[in-house]
């Protein structure tokens, strides 16, 4: 199995970038997991903000692997313990599918993406800027996999 994290935006700040390429090699040998950025719509004076998320909506749908099960990070989706998590991600790996995690830009998903995706996780209620939310995606995801492996990071 494989993860995509499919994110609207692009050039992340160095340490967002550095963090996620920690994680992305921890992950490497449990679950490896790709980041695919797409361009955000274009927002501004005179512009249609329905219209840019619609525009993302396309491009993150089309980023999507075939056959991958999707999961959408919405704060209106389901929030879950780390280890909550790891039963997610074990209950992922008997379907046999890879994954497809899904941020949105500034608005959120287009209409399109939340009906594509198979579940919706909510990192909390706190608003978190989408940049650090690839880290913090990232970092739960390797706690998951190293509850399932019995590996001492997780610590609660």
């Amino acid at each position: 199995m494989k993860a995509r994290l499919v994110a609207v935006g692009e050039r992340a700040p160095d340490w967002v970038a550095t963090g996620f390429a920690e994680y992305q090699k921890r992950l490497s040998h449990w679950l490896p997991l790709e980041l695919v950025e797409v361009a955000p719509g274009l927002r501004g004076k005179g512009r249609d903000a329905a219209r840019a998320m619609s525009d993302e909506g396309a491009r993150v749908l089309a980023a999507v692997p075939r056959g991958a099960l999707v999961v959408s990070l919405d704060g209106r989706g389901r929030a879950w313990t780390s280890e909550q998590l790891g039963q997610r991600l074990e209950h992922w790996r008997q379907q046999g599918r890879d994954l497809a995690f899904l941020i949105g830009g500034p608005e959120g998903h287009a209409p399109e993406v939340i009906a594509a995706a198979d579940e919706s996780w909510s990192l909390g209620p706190l608003t978190l800027p989408h940049m650090i939310v690839r880290l913090v995606l990232a970092e739960q995801l390797y706690r998951a996999a190293s509850l399932l492996a019995n590996h001492p990071y997780h610590r609660a």
